[in-house]
């Protein structure tokens, strides 16, 4: 049988850029096509990038990398211009669960901004597997989410 656990990736980072410009590059297609689930080596003839950003709204990003389509998808479920976005994130062709990204950001007294971004995350796993490992799969799911993220996170800073 298959249980669920979660975990949280928690990440903080200061960007030189004021948070409605920060905020923007969540929902415009435009400029989120240049970093979010997207990376530098990727093929841009893939690229797909569908938001309908208000509360309710879909949204849809497919990424080709070496020959492999990755689709994102998920809903906006809170959307506070320039403060608050939250939604939900899958990949169906990694797991059937459903995670909720939460992206807070504040400005700062420096012309900038502060993103605070949370990803709860759903971890599917085999009821056999002990406590142990289930923690050191919850462990690994968190750090390459972190990761990546902030992977993309760099390119965000770069392409503002």
């Amino acid at each position: 049988m298959i249980s669920y656990s979660k975990t949280k990736a928690e990440i903080t980072r200061r960007f030189d850029f004021p948070a409605e410009r920060v905020f923007d590059a969540w929902l415009q297609p435009e400029t989120a096509g240049l970093w979010l689930f997207t990376s530098e080596g990727s093929d841009p003839s893939g690229r797909i990038v569908e938001m309908d950003p208000r509360v309710g709204g879909k949204w849809r990003m497919v990424d080709r990398r070496g020959g492999v389509d990755y689709e994102a998808d998920g809903e906006y479920l809170e959307i506070d211009r320039p403060r608050r976005i939250v939604f939900t994130f899958r990949m169906k062709m990694f797991s059937d669960t459903t995670d909720t990204v939460i992206v807070e950001i504040e400005p700062d007294a420096n012309g900038g901004c502060v993103m605070r971004f949370t990803q709860e995350i759903t971890v599917p796993h085999d009821d056999a597997l002990s406590p142990a490992d289930v923690e050191r799969m919850l462990s690994e799911y968190k750090a390459g989410t972190v990761h990546g993220w902030n992977e993309m996170f760099d390119a965000l800073a770069r392409k503002l």
